[in-house]
């Protein structure tokens, strides 16, 4: 069942990985490799006690037959795909990316994680498989 409060989908989970983001960011700073990111990010969303699946492999399909495999960065609780970044800006195809696994698979929510010159955070929503939402 989906957690929803004031229109977020799984709000509490969300919030729980974004402030674990920041927490990331505040302590290592600006500077490294995603990877360095991913595994410090792991570290403590676990510590918070969730469950985090690292290279999640999804099958594309088209006209019902796969074609391709994405790898997503992180998947966390089995609910919320996150998709870290560590460059100077982000770029319209990390949007599309992350857009890309939440199209690809049943998970509804996707965050993008930026670890650039200034933290950000872009959530995208496709619930009930219907309209796509970014907040």
């Amino acid at each position: 069942m989906a957690n929803r409060m004031d229109g977020l989908l799984y709000e509490d989970l969300t919030r729980s990985i974004i402030g674990a983001f920041f927490e990331v960011y505040n302590e290592l700073g600006h500077g490294f490799l995603e990877s360095v990111y991913t595994a410090a990010l792991e570290i403590v969303l676990r510590e918070r006690g969730h469950h985090v699946s690292r290279e999640v492999r999804v099958m594309v399909h088209f006209r019902g037959i796969p074609i391709a495999r994405q790898r997503m960065d992180m998947v966390v609780d089995d609910k919320v795909i996150v998709e870290n970044k560590a460059t100077r800006l982000l770029a319209l195809a990390d949007f599309q990316q992350i857009l890309s696994y939440v199209t690809s698979t049943k998970l509804e929510v996707g965050l993008l994680l930026h670890y650039g010159p200034e933290p950000k955070f872009h959530r995208t929503i496709r619930s009930n498989r219907g309209a796509v939402k970014s907040a």
